[in-house]
């Protein structure tokens, strides 16, 4: 993409309304704009990350044997009467109704919904387990939206919701959930760190809630330090065997979000311990029978006898993931993407676009590059260097190849890392090889 014809609007200056970095770096390197109140419209920058991201999620999700589905955002207030959680979410929920007089609101969260489709489709044990999930936008009417999309009222969020029947196997579905999700941050280029939680108004028996490590955390953590060394992505994982064994590894060592911290354990871990601050970018549930006993969600047993199903429910907040990232991975100058979710891999920057030999070189970098299936945006603007290299930084895609008619009178180019601002002069042939 030519940044001449791509529709980018950069801010120099920080918006007041802005807070923390985040909300900062994502209006000033112009991925969103705010419409009303906690709801943004995501320009082309940012959603192109808000694609890299779900799709990440969507893989490890049907990896994990997960099958993918889409409800809709507007739901009936009936099934939340059913459940007995119409009146008792709270303010938050946005309560609707529509032209024919019944009520209806927009989903904060789809255990319901759910529910009903699989009452509807399911008869017998024969058909478990399943693992049904959507990718679909939630809207949650917080009473001081703020931080940008870190908590909006209007969110995008992957939801995925087990039925099993009985609690052994329903056991197995949150493992496979908790590895997934694992597997997931890491791949996003996040240490997520898993950590026993309230269920809230989900409700239910177990509850995890997974941390990313980041200055400027919503909470203090203290965790053990081999949790910022385990990696999960380059192990094979069998979804069919046991995963007890892995979840017991990782919740066996020590993790507690600020209300559950013990300060003896604490001390005993010694050097071992590792306090940061921390943002919360998934959850997961494991209810049992709440909402399938409520709603009658059974099936025919092996004894041929009417069994509620066992459920659990395992939510990513995608578009807060966007948010997160740059809080645990940024510096003064702007954005530092990891390359898995970088919106552009490279940002090839022309230092004289006015220069025959530097627009030669350039237009052959961008179609070698694009023939290899890498991304790259190019900077072809008749801009001062300075002002390319701010906005590049800003960005922050993670290799700027840089270009200049200097550099090119000695058959050479130079290749930043964002990441490190390390910076190597080399051969065009060679940068491409790089990257």
């Amino acid at each position: 993409m030519r940044l001449s014809e791509y529709f980018l609007p950069t801010l120099k200056e920080t918006p007041a309304e802005a807070q923390i970095v985040s909300h900062r770096l994502m209006l000033r390197a112009g991925l969103i704009r705010q419409s009303s109140a906690g709801i943004y419209s995501w320009l082309p920058f940012g959603f192109r990350v808000l694609k890299k991201i779900e799709r990440i999620v969507r893989e490890e999700q049907d990896a994990a044997g997960c099958q993918e589905m889409l409800m809709p955002t507007i739901q009936p207030a009936d099934l939340w009467r059913e459940s007995e959680r119409y009146d008792d979410y709270g303010p938050e929920m946005l309560r609707i109704t529509d032209r024919h007089g019944r009520d209806m609101l927009y989903g904060p969260t789809n255990e319901e919904q759910i529910t009903d489709i699989f009452r509807t489709s399911v008869r017998s044990y024969r058909d478990l387990p399943l693992i049904l999930y959507h990718i679909q936008w939630k809207f949650r009417d917080e009473v001081r939206p703020r931080f940008g999309v870190m908590r909006g009222r209007e969110f995008l969020m992957k939801d995925s919701y087990s039925f099993d029947i009985d609690a052994d196997a329903a056991a197995r579905s949150y493992n496979k959930m908790f590895v997934a999700y694992l597997r997931t941050f890491e791949r996003l280029g996040l240490k997520a760190i898993p950590m026993r939680a309230d269920s809230g108004p989900i409700g239910g028996e177990k509850s995890h809630e997974f941390l990313i490590l980041a200055e400027t955390g919503e909470s203090e953590v203290g965790c053990h330090r081999d949790f910022i060394e385990t990696d999960l992505t380059d192990q094979a994982i069998d979804y069919d065997a046991d995963l007890q064994p892995i979840v017991d590894k990782f919740t066996a060592r020590y993790a507690a979000t600020d209300d559950q911290r013990d300060p003896e354990k604490e001390k005993a871990l010694g050097d071992d311990l590792v306090t940061a601050r921390g943002i919360e970018v998934g959850h997961i549930f494991y209810f049992g029978t709440k909402y399938s006993k409520a709603m009658n969600a059974v099936v025919t047993g092996p004894g041929g006898d009417q069994v509620p199903v066992a459920m659990g429910s395992y939510g990513i907040g995608v578009s807060r993931l966007v948010g997160a990232i740059i809080e645990a991975s940024h510096d003064e100058s702007g954005i530092i993407w990891p390359q898995p979710v970088a919106p552009f891999g490279v940002g090839l920057i022309n230092l004289k676009a006015d220069d025959g030999n530097c627009n030669e070189a350039c237009e052959s970098i961008y179609r070698r590059l694009g023939d290899k299936g890498i991304e790259v945006l190019y900077d072809d603007r008749r801009e001062r260097a300075g002002v390319k290299f701010a906005e590049m930084d800003l960005i922050g895609l993670p290799r700027q190849l840089i270009v200049g008619p200097r550099g090119l009178g000695e058959g050479r180019v130079e290749l930043k890392e964002r990441k490190t601002g390390e910076r190597r002069e080399m051969t065009i042939d060679a940068a491409l090889e790089a990257l």
